[in-house]
């Protein structure tokens, strides 16, 4: 359904993103922030899914900052390798992209940023330093890193009750430094929205995209 296109940042790096654009006028735009897998399947077909909901939605390349066309799955030894190369782009960086992305739809009208993972954290942060309309954060363990900041939009949380890699008392601190935020836990582990991983749940991925969609139109869609 969508296409690749080429971005710069600010800064003059080339990259790359995925883009789909919806059916008609749009009902604004979203940005996808991915995982530390890079902008693989799964990626991709969340974009093509806002984009059937009326959104132009685009994903960029983060990885492209290390090396371009980065894809991985989901063993044990890929996701060290998606950690290591997530350890070497630094918020600046990855924030310069996101904003390059902002900055090619945001034609569409208002622009919600929807991150998964390490894409959740950036969300967060999006939502604290760029002009976007809301957040959404699924599973964004690394927010807890970054309480100093303060987010200047609305922001949507997902994440689950049996989540290894974010113990609940994270989400607790992250509650409590933004009260403000709307949070939601699923009966599920660490990636639930992905039908690609282990710890995929249907239910509670149907449930956090109902919410995601409400959230959204809420604040994208200018007819609401």
């Amino acid at each position: 359904m969508g296409d690749p296109i080429t971005l710069m940042a600010r800064d003059g790096h080339e990259f790359s993103a995925y883009m789909a654009k919806p059916k008609g006028a749009a009902r604004g735009a979203v940005v996808v922030v991915q995982e530390i897998f890079g902008v693989n399947r799964h990626i991709r077909a969340i974009v093509d899914g806002f984009a059937s909901a009326g959104y132009l939605s685009i994903a960029p390349a983060l990885f492209d900052r290390i090396r371009r066309g980065i894809e991985l799955g989901y063993s044990d030894a890929e996701v060290q390798t998606g950690r290591g190369y997530m350890m070497q782009i630094q918020p600046a960086q990855f924030l310069a992209d996101t904003a390059a992305a902002l900055a090619v739809v945001r034609h569409a009208g208002r622009v919600g940023v929807v991150g998964y993972c390490w894409g959740g954290t950036v969300a967060y942060l999006a939502a604290c330093e760029l002009p976007v309309a809301c957040a959404v954060s699924y599973y964004g363990g690394g927010t807890v890193n970054f309480l100093d900041r303060e987010p200047k939009v609305p922001v949507l949380y997902h994440f689950g009750e049996q989540d290894t890699h974010i113990p609940l008392e994270n989400v607790e601190k992250i509650k409590a430094a933004h009260p403000n935020g709307i949070y939601y836990l699923y009966p599920a582990g660490h990636g639930f929205n992905c039908t690609d991983r282990s710890d995929y749940n249907p239910e509670s991925a149907s449930v956090a995209l109902t919410r995601t969609l409400a959230f959204l139109a809420q604040h994208v869609d200018p007819r609401q």
